[in-house]
């Protein structure tokens, strides 16, 4: 070691210089005494050896520049430098922080000096990491900035990250405040740099802190070009950007290529490492796990393993995945378990028949298991439908086991932003949904396609959870709907609830109280093509009276149509419409529904049974159904008309409706959709045969093509 880093060893520093000391002068009393950090940006640590670690010629009296995009912003930054599997101390001479100014270039302008305890140099001890000193910088959510270290000395052996997929550039001697960089030299590898924090304005919210994803070169993002920033983490960071409930969270990407759960390969393994990696970590509060494809797959790389080879991995795999679940509580995590996704045809890993078993019995351990607070299904998400064990064409990079950018964001999109809820360790269905108001269709300004909310057989709808009412699910209904100021539109059948009237008085009281208007929907339900005209419409007039009590003062004229079927015969549709037209009615026409009915009588039973993993396995399906749902719509509108429409969506006033309908309306909004009330919605010329009863035609449905995924119901048999 040079005399120089001797010097700092033994506490002889460099004076902070006076940019540092003018930065640490504005650093407000009420900031320093106890400051809120979330990592806004971080990467693994391993060692950098090989074509990884930075060439001979330099790695000593160099200057790293390391270009970094952050995820949350702030008005304070700090920095933790890293030489974790150093064997010798790793001396800073100097460092400093800049905006980029330019893309894909060593560009900066303005920043600030980064000191250590006051210091413009520091030691990092071997096996350490080290904080710098808080300064204040404004960082806008999703910046780009550069951290520009000087290494008097080269580290040994040297700890980094390798897959940056990012520029950064070196520049023989200290170049730390020169903003052009002049004559550096490009590298893809990111060096003891491990992460960026940040506390201040845009991270006071009550909704912040940061997410940690862990895994392999899925989340480490292989094969996405430089500076591109589409790694599934680095699109959901955009997506939480994009939400004001959701802007004061961090992304940290903290996965390894070719890392493994159970034994170090590329970087050490999972169990090893996910102390440092997560718990660590400034702010963690969720951690997303997606990891043992490389487990897998390096079992039967080389030659074929028994049957009981490949039991044991299931049980190892299964096995860690409840030991970290375990840590992370410990700390207040909330774990994110994510399905493994497809890798038939992969030549690397040639999977066969068992391979494939492996992952299914895996994934099912995550699914239903109950050990995760949430799951992810990535597997569904991104196999072929045809082919399950393998990865969708439009989705598979080429290599059968990496996604390709369309992938990426695949995945990116199908996380929702609703498990990032205020409340560590919340179950699912509690989290409390985006606030979003309603926008009018007809304003032009917002061009989101736009949900309009209608709830079929009040006052009661299938079967109970222990100890709860029909006013119970009305209740709960209404309040997530003020809640989140969503607009929705009931219909009553005044048949129903008659075994216990006063109870299913008091939940039509509770929606009316909430002001929400109701419509017909026939006295008893009966099903047109069963029971012919005539007494179809006899039961729609029956419903009229008590209907006209209970909705006084508001439009009820508005008819539920078709809600089992619009007759066997055209003679019988024209009759009932005829018969609605002459009584003033619009009809409620359906464009989007994901059979939510299904899902209430299984939770009842698991309700009565107290099984919780049965449950989160319901929240989870029922979401994923009702994506489907959605995306199928929308799938459907633009192959038959080229564009949306605004969707009509049908619900039920059912006890798992009750519970999912905050998640439910989160899930749509970090979907893109707006609410609207139904007399919009159907104020788009779409609905012209629903609204003009005149027109001897069909209410419009969107039914048929193009050929779409279904909603997966629930599970046949749980809680049987």
């Amino acid at each position: 070691m040079s005399r120089w880093a001797t010097a700092i060893l033994a506490g002889v520093l460099m004076v902070a210089s006076a940019d540092a000391r003018e930065t640490a002068r504005h650093v407000s009393a009420r900031h320093m005494s106890a400051p809120h950090w979330i990592a806004s940006w971080g990467s693994s640590q391993m060692i950098a050896d090989g074509d990884n670690a930075l060439p001979a010629d330099r790695a000593a009296a160099v200057t790293l520049r390391q270009i970094i995009r952050l995820s949350a912003g702030g008005d304070r930054v700090r920095v933790r430098l890293s030489n974790a599997f150093g064997t010798q101390p790793l001396a800073i001479g100097s460092a400093r922080i800049a905006r980029t100014t330019a893309p894909a270039t060593p560009q900066v302008g303005g920043g600030a000096t980064l000191t250590f305890a006051g210091q413009t140099g520091a030691v990092i001890p071997a096996g350490a990491e080290l904080y710098s000193d808080p300064i204040a910088l404004p960082v806008a959510p999703g910046a780009d900035v550069a951290i520009s270290l000087y290494l008097p000395e080269a580290a040994t052996p040297q700890t980094g990250h390798p897959g940056a997929r990012a520029f950064s550039y070196t520049l023989a001697g200290d170049h730390v405040a020169d903003p052009g960089f002049t004559g550096a030299t490009q590298t893809t590898h990111w060096y003891a740099l491990a992460d960026l924090e940040v506390s201040g304005a845009t991270t006071m919210g009550a909704n912040t802190g940061t997410i940690v994803a862990i895994g392999d070169s899925i989340t480490d993002g292989y094969g996405v070009k430089p500076n591109h920033n589409t790694r599934w983490t680095d699109v959901l960071a955009e997506r939480l950007r994009g939400t004001a409930a959701t802007r004061g969270i961090g992304v940290v990407n903290a996965g390894i290529g070719g890392n493994r759960i159970l034994l170090d390969g590329l970087g050490p393994n999972l169990m090893a490492r996910f102390d440092r990696d997560v718990v660590a970590r400034s702010g963690v509060r969720w951690a997303i796990l997606l990891e043992g494809v490389n487990d897998l797959g390096v079992l039967t790389r080389e030659a074929p393993a028994t049957p009981a080879q490949h039991a044991a991995i299931v049980a190892q795999v299964t096995g860690a995945y409840t030991q970290l679940v375990a840590r992370a509580h410990t700390h207040g995590i909330k774990m994110i378990g994510s399905t493994i996704t497809p890798f038939g045809g992969n030549d690397y890993y040639h999977p066969g028949p068992a391979t494939e078993a492996d992952r299914q019995a895996i994934n099912t351990f995550v699914r239903t298991s109950g050990t995760f607070d949430a799951v992810i299904d990535f597997d569904r998400v991104m196999r072929d439908p045809e082919h399950p064990d393998r990865l969708a064409p439009a989705y598979d990079s080429g290599d059968h086991l990496h996604p390709s950018e369309t992938g990426y964001r695949k995945m990116g999109e199908a996380v929702p932003l609703t498990l990032f809820g205020k409340t560590t360790r919340q179950v699912i269905g509690a989290v409390a949904p985006v606030p979003v108001a309603p926008v009018p269709l007809k304003s032009g300004a917002d061009t989101r396609p736009a949900i309009a909310l209608t709830f079929d057989d009040i006052p009661a709808h299938g079967p109970l959870a222990p100890g709860q009412t029909r006013a119970d699910v009305i209740r709960g209904i209404t309040t997530a709907l003020a809640t989140a100021r969503v607009p929705a539109f009931g219909f009553m059948n005044a048949g129903f609830g008659l075994d216990h009237p006063a109870d299913a008085a008091a939940a039509i009281a509770a929606w009316r109280t909430a002001g929400l208007p109701l419509g017909n929907h026939t006295y008893s339900h009966g099903d047109l093509a069963k029971v012919g005209a005539s007494a179809f419409v006899a039961d729609i007039v029956r419903n009229e009276a008590p209907l006209a009590r209970v909705a006084k003062g508001t439009d009820w004229h508005w008819f539920r149509y078709p809600f089992l079927s619009e007759g066997k015969a055209l003679a019988d549709r024209d009759a009932v419409r005829s018969a609605l037209k002459a009584r003033g009615y619009r009809v409620a026409a359906v464009t989007m529904s994901f059979d939510d009915y299904n899902w209430n009588p299984p939770y009842a039973a698991c309700a009565a049974k107290r099984d919780r993993a049965a449950i989160t396995t319901l929240e989870t399906g029922y979401l994923a159904a009702a994506r489907t749902a959605a995306l199928a719509s929308r799938a459907r509108a633009k192959a038959q008309l080229g564009h949306d429409i605004p969707y009509v969506l049908l619900m039920h006033v059912g006890a798992f409706d009750a519970r999912m309908l905050p998640r439910l309306l989160s899930l749509y909004t970090s979907m893109g959709f707006r609410f609207v009330t139904l007399a919009e919605a159907e104020a788009d010329p779409y609905y012209a045969a629903a609204t003009d009863l005149t027109r001897p035609t069909a209410s419009p449905s969107l039914q048929g093509p193009p050929s779409v995924a279904a909603p997966v119901g629930p599970p046949a048999g749980l809680c049987a």
